[in-house]
């Protein structure tokens, strides 16, 4: 037996070719649809590994409503595009009444099943866009979080009581009433009715159905969908697997994964994450991370504390790759964000803890896609490109920036102008587009 040097394209087009699972194999080798195959992304018959960014704010960008800036959203594609990101992680639209402060509007969803159309005409011009660049979507259909409605929507609608705000009674209450979402079928019946809506939709501007367009990566059930108590798990799991079933019996050209935080978001259970990213309809799995918020850094320490960061994020990665070898689907850290220098929101101030704590990141998958492994991207939070933001908290008519309005505005966020970041960013993606090879043994 001798050691070779085989190119990892050639072997996944190998594996894409002779794929035993059709149902996640709709086309042939070389589709544009990404594809999951013996635990790896698959593109146009090649392994995908990607460094990509959260742009929740697409959809609204690309509407000709309140907040609509379709001259921004070509250069912020364009932006992207010649930095070598691919892959956004966008939000299909908030739900809920407008005018609450630190909610994303305007929204998308009024009422059950009441849309705001130019926010759906919005996301029918950014997938155009996208397509147009050879980018891709991550879409995700709900969210725990107040933020863009959610969790707190459906209940309130189903029901349930009036959700607490967390900016005025604090998280503990607003999270013991979500708690309810996970067994509540009326809810859930409600978020349903939107899925398909949203997936059975034909883009105005193309006339491609939405189960049809490559540039939709896939469907996210969720951003950060939790149980929120011990009580609620089984009922969590039980959602999670009748929502992954709906969306793949609809689309069967597109990949489903959760949206979850990883054993972060599943009240530190590894079981319960084993259980929900085991269903055969959740295509791959899911992790974010962020150190500021689970005290990993501190505000005025941020640089002496970056080696402990960085410690804990492989070990924490680590963890969820032993579970995505076990079930052979890729993991992808599709939220982790650093605040700039100083605790700054201002653009102006510099982000050099935050850039090594991204080269650490990106290296960690360009190390696994090295390597053949199953830790397959990453996409950064978030986005802020050539917005200025103008008020600490967002206000209505401010620019969209990647901290969503319950959030400092600038904290967070990558702007065009964070240059040493930008090019953290371009020389990994140039690293990950590069050949790939492994060392694979050969019969002499």
């Amino acid at each position: 037996m001798r050691k070779v040097l085989f190119v990892i394209a050639v072997l996944t087009a190998c594996l894409c070719a002779n794929a035993k699972n059709p149902k996640k194999v709709r086309k042939d080798v070389n589709t544009d649809f990404v594809t999951v195959v013996d635990g790896h992304f698959c593109r146009q018959g090649k392994p995908y590994y990607f460094v990509g960014t959260n742009f929740w704010y697409g959809a609204i960008l690309g509407s000709e409503g309140q907040g609509g800036n379709r001259e921004r959203l070509r250069q912020e594609l364009d932006d992207l595009k010649a930095i070598g990101i691919d892959n956004l992680r966008i939000l299909v639209g908030s739900d809920g009444e407008r005018g609450i402060t630190t909610k994303v509007e305007p929204t998308l969803q009024i009422a059950p099943g009441v849309y705001n159309d130019t926010i759906l005409a919005g996301l029918d011009y950014l997938l155009m866009e996208m397509g147009k660049r050879q980018m891709v979507a991550v879409l995700y259909l709900n969210n725990s979080w107040e933020w863009s409605g959610g969790y707190g929507f459906y209940l309130e609608h189903a029901g349930a009581g009036k959700a607490p705000r967390p900016n005025e009674a604090g998280y503990w209450p607003y999270m013991q009433f979500v708690s309810k979402y996970a067994a509540n079928e009326t809810a859930h019946q409600l978020f349903y009715r939107y899925v398909r809506d949203i997936i059975g939709r034909t883009n105005r501007y193309t006339g491609v159905k939405y189960v049809d367009d490559p540039a939709i990566m896939s469907w996210q059930i969720g951003n950060e969908p939790r149980a929120f108590s011990d009580e609620a798990k089984e009922p969590f799991a039980k959602w999670l697997a009748e929502a992954s079933a709906l969306i793949h019996s609809i689309d069967g050209n597109h990949l489903v994964s959760i949206g979850s935080e990883g054993k972060w978001g599943c009240e530190g259970d590894m079981g319960l994450y084993e259980t929900i990213c085991s269903d055969p309809n959740v295509d791959y799995m899911n992790a974010h991370l962020w150190p500021y918020n689970w005290s990993w850094v501190r505000e005025r320490t941020l640089r002496k504390d970056l080696p402990e960061a960085c410690k804990n994020t492989k070990d924490y990665l680590d963890e969820h790759l032993v579970l995505s070898a076990k079930l052979q689907k890729p993991l992808v850290l599709e939220e982790f964000g650093f605040p700039r220098d100083g605790f700054s929101f201002s653009q102006e101030s510099t982000t050099s803890v935050r850039d090594d704590f991204y080269r650490y990141v990106f290296g960690l998958v360009v190390d696994n896609a090295t390597s053949g492994g199953q830790f397959a991207g990453c996409n950064f939070w978030g986005w802020g490109g050539r917005a200025v933001p103008t008020h600490n908290q967002w206000k209505v008519g401010d620019d969209y920036t990647g901290d969503p309005a319950q959030e400092q505005q600038g904290l967070n966020s990558v702007f065009i102008t964070d240059r040493s970041t930008v090019e953290v960013i371009r020389q990994q993606c140039e690293l990950i587009a590069k050949p790939i090879v492994v060392s694979a043994p050969r019969p002499d």
